[in-house]
């Protein structure tokens, strides 16, 4: 190394000679520095679950009370999925079947399991009647049949179901149904359509 004679100052240049020189051979080191949460992460990340948790279970009770996997309806197998609460309401549901009513919303159930369905449709009528939505469609795809032919039969239990058609092309036909919901005025309490 060398040293600094009096009256002599060193540049930056032979600063980093210098340095170089000292560090030659060294070298570095891996890191080795783990990071651990802190307390107060832990606590979120546990309420966080604790709501998401929470949520689950509002939807499986809002789900199994309205619907139950045991029950069966008697739908024709030459016509269309249809079915009309009461015979007051059949006209309604022709006009869904002639694509009258466009859906307010629409629930897309390609790629879920029956379990995952039966929450999303419970917890999307709920959603529809909160937003006084009357018509709404569940498309649920053709593929093995299983939520085809069980959507409807849990449509028939829901009490602020009125009625539903096998959607027309547009809306999604044979994959997809235009439901009526029980929507009542707030003002005058009486049924709301169109």
């Amino acid at each position: 190394m060398h040293r600094k004679a009096p009256g002599q100052e060193f540049s930056e240049d032979d600063d980093l000679q210098l340095f170089q020189q000292a560090v030659r051979g060294v070298k570095p080191l891996s890191q080795d520095k783990v990071v651990h949460p802190t307390r107060p992460v832990k606590q979120a990340r546990s309420h966080s679950e604790k709501n998401r948790r929470s949520a689950q279970e509002q939807r499986r009770m809002r789900a199994s009370f309205q619907f139950s996997d045991g029950y069966e309806a008697w739908f024709d197998p030459n016509q269309p999925v249809k079915f009309s609460r009461s015979k007051t309401l059949s006209g309604e549901v022709k006009r869904l079947r002639r694509g009258e009513y466009p859906p307010d919303l629409t629930l897309d159930l390609h790629g879920y399991n029956r379990e995952d369905a039966k929450w999303d449709i419970a917890e999307f009528i709920h959603t529809a009647k909160k937003y006084h939505h009357y018509c709404v469609c569940i498309v649920h795809g053709i593929g093995s049949r299983i939520l085809k032919q069980q959507i409807p039969n849990w449509l028939v239990q829901h009490p602020d179901v009125l009625g539903f058609h096998e959607a027309p092309l547009e809306w999604g036909g044979k994959g997809a149904l235009l439901i009526l919901l029980d929507v009542q005025d707030q003002e005058s309490g009486e049924w709301r359509h169109r």
